[in-house]
């Protein structure tokens, strides 16, 4: 019968099903200027939150560092029009506090990133696991992993974190709490697709062929199905992330999010709708910078998933 691992032609199955991952991206970045836009942006608020600890040097600041004297007595907001921008302080100070506003969305970035990351991690590795089983195995696994998730579409999350946030102890955490509730609500987008992709790579001849050679339910799945699930997870990953920096934010803007002093993009937003006629300035950076980051990456998302496959069933929308 031959090795099961390779189709009839004896060429591998891995690469038959599945175009090189690292060619097909360099490709989208090479013909989609909107893709290459999005990962050089990503690129720069990346350099921007790992040299943070750098950039704030160069500038004289800290994000924690209360500056009264850069505020005007009489309004507790910066003097002038542009939030007290100047050579010490580049994007301004804080309202009421004084705090660099450059160094808040420095290390805002670290916040917003890391959790969005981590939080999509996380929503990965439980979305492959129940979406691959669902998949596989069919049955009443199937349909208590579909039926979960289409319960967890449908529930207001945002509503249910706010409620945790407020009776959580104040000794967790709240970056590792949001990472894990953010990872956990996130899983059903990702088992959706990878249970459909499984359903159609167990019906190939290369698993058939090494079900009848005896390799059993784990080794077909870590050994057949994973290696050709890689370009999907990779597609609804990327267009995951800014999904997950936007939750974390929305809670940060309700006050569910990070508590203060620690920076945050959603935080700073949240603090700044009562300064927008006064001080726009503060709005404008943690704002924008938010802004950059969805934009950048929902890009960056719908291009890798147009040079992998434009009929991948990811998300509903993208650009044609």
């Amino acid at each position: 019968m031959g090795n099961p691992t390779q189709t009839s032609d004896q060429e591998p199955a891995s690469e038959r099903l599945s175009p090189s991952v690292a060619g097909t991206i360099r490709r989208a970045l090479r013909h989609d200027r909107w893709a290459l836009a999005g990962a050089v942006t990503i690129a720069l608020l990346g350099l921007l939150a790992a040299a943070a600890d750098l950039l704030t040097a160069v500038e004289g600041q800290d994000p924690y560092t209360y500056h009264n004297d850069a505020l005007d007595p009489a309004t507790g907001g910066p003097p002038g029009d542009f939030g007290g921008m100047s050579g010490a302080h580049w994007f301004g100070v804080e309202p009421l506090t004084g705090r660099d506003l450059f160094a808040i969305v420095a290390y805002g970035a670290r916040t917003s990133l890391l959790i969005g990351l981590a939080a999509t991690a996380v929503s990965v590795a439980l979305g492959v696991l129940l979406g691959m089983a669902a998949g596989y195995l069919g049955g009443w696994t199937d349909r208590l992993v579909s039926r979960t998730a289409d319960v967890m579409f449908g529930f207001p999350y945002l509503i249910f974190m706010i409620a945790l946030g407020a009776v959580a102890p104040l000794s967790f955490p709240r970056p590792l709490l949001l990472i894990v509730l953010l990872g956990f609500f996130g899983w059903p987008r990702v088992a959706r697709v990878v249970r459909a992709q499984t359903l159609t790579l167990r019906r190939r001849n290369f698993v058939s062929a090494s079900r009848v050679m005896g390799a059993g339910t784990g080794q077909v799945l870590r050994r057949q199905i994973l290696p050709n699930l890689w370009v999907p997870i990779i597609v609804v990953a990327t267009l995951l992330v800014p999904e997950r920096i936007g939750a974390e934010a929305a809670l940060s803007f309700l006050g569910a999010g990070i508590p203060p002093p620690q920076p945050s993009w959603g935080r700073s937003i949240g603090d700044a709708v009562d300064w927008v006629s006064t001080d726009p300035m503060f709005l404008l950076f943690p704002g924008g910078a938010l802004f950059l980051a969805t934009l950048a990456l929902n890009l960056l998302g719908d291009g890798l998933r147009d040079a992998f496959d434009p009929q991948m069933p990811i998300l509903t929308g993208g650009r044609r």
